[in-house]
């Protein structure tokens, strides 16, 4: 096949087994971190880590660099990268390719409030409730500062706000099992579990705990990306750039 120079927007687990996958197959791979997270797990390869100044910032970097083919593995909510990299290679007439894992669905049994946004979700909120916040690190004060709530915020890394009374900061890092999460929703008391809908296996659990209790869940719906050709795996990314399944 044609020298590939592949450019994948990483962030999440899918991106950094992508990135391990091609380079033990011999391609030439930059993975790109925004710097959400300040110590991701970084796969092999070559590292480009900050933002890039918008869409054409980003293709001003892909015609430097040479990319002939960009990877959208960014996190499922990441919606202004995966606009900008639309917009970035639709420009350059790059192939771009979307590795987004499916949403989770709701099963029997559980008591979702689905919402379109984190404010929605904060007007949603049953009043007085003890929450579980895994919606990540930024974006946290509307919920914290609504007096009637409490509760546990937890995160890979420290919030930017600090928080008010009532409410506590876990460091965590997924991937989280079935018997820790009900063993942290019975400690601290949580009346309600507020998410994004990440999807992935890693953090399925805190679900599966809420169903088993009885446990009502705000979860907010993903964001709009503009189309593109999507898949779901690692390995149907694979075989999409290179012809193999790994």
């Amino acid at each position: 096949m044609p020298h590939e120079r592949v450019l994948i927007l990483a962030g999440t687990a899918e991106a950094r087994a992508l990135a391990n996958a091609l380079v033990a197959l011999g391609l030439d791979v930059i993975s790109s971190f925004a710097g959400v997270t300040q110590e991701p797990l970084l796969p092999v390869g070559e590292i480009h880590r900050g933002g890039f100044g918008g869409h054409e910032g980003l293709a001003a970097f892909m015609r430097d660099k040479g990319i002939t083919r960009v990877v959208d593995a960014t996190h499922p909510f990441a919606a202004q990268m995966s606009a900008h990299a639309h917009a970035a290679c639709g420009g350059f007439s790059v192939p771009l390719l979307r590795l987004e894992r499916p949403a989770w669905e709701a099963q029997a049994g559980d008591s979702w409030l689905v919402v379109a946004s984190m404010a929605e979700a904060v007007e949603r909120i049953p009043t007085g409730a003890r929450l579980l916040v895994t919606t990540g690190r930024k974006g946290l004060q509307p919920v914290v500062s609504r007096p009637d709530l409490s509760g546990v915020i937890r995160t890979i890394e420290p919030p930017a706000e600090d928080m008010p009374q009532g409410w506590s900061v876990l460091l965590d890092r997924p991937p989280h099992d079935l018997q820790s999460e009900l063993d942290l929703l019975g400690r601290e008391r949580i009346t309600c579990l507020l998410s994004k809908n990440a999807g992935g296996d890693s953090t399925v659990a805190k679900l599966d705990a809420a169903r088993q209790i009885g446990l009502a869940v705000v979860m907010i719906g993903r964001p709009f990306k503009p189309p593109c050709p999507t898949v779901s795996s690692v390995a149907e990314a694979l075989l999409g750039i290179t012809g193999q399944a790994g």
